[in-house]
């Protein structure tokens, strides 16, 4: 897959994203750790929350590569593939562990219940955490003025 099948496909569209965006996402990623971690919550709730921070942080990537991905069906397939594309292999076990979460966030969102465990949750906290130190340092290495 490249940009220019993504863009053909219309699964992605050029974009120029600022600071300002990027600040918005970051907050969205700390609110959606910080919600993943609430005792209370059930084990599928708290999957959901770090599933989503992980999207952000794809998107603040893609976003940083000049692309947004289109709201359409597939957008956050799109989205974990995407990221292995801006990023690279560096990123490819996360996106592939991202992938069999997104299955799993489906299901719990909109099929059934009592299908996250604690053991799950606290193994996707910990992948989003190692990812948005990824993203983070690949934003300061190759788009500095996008940085924190």
């Amino acid at each position: 897959m490249s940009w220019q099948q993504l863009l053909a496909e219309k699964r992605v569209r050029t974009h120029s994203t600022s600071r300002g965006e990027l600040a918005q996402l970051r907050l969205v990623v700390a609110r959606d750790l910080s919600d993943g971690q609430v005792p209370g919550l059930s084990a599928d709730r708290r999957f959901a929350c770090l599933y989503s921070a992980a999207l952000q942080l794809a998107h603040m990537a893609i976003a940083c590569a000049g692309y947004r991905v289109a709201a359409t069906s597939g957008h956050h397939k799109t989205s974990l593939d995407a990221l292995e594309l801006v990023i690279g292999g560096a990123v490819r076990p996360y996106s592939a562990y991202l992938d069999i979460c997104r299955r799993k966030r489906n299901l719990l969102e909109y099929d059934s219940s009592s299908i996250a465990t604690e053991t799950e949750v606290q193994e996707l906290l910990l992948k989003v955490s190692e990812l948005e130190e990824i993203v983070e340092k690949w934003i300061e290495q190759f788009h500095p003025s996008l940085g924190k």
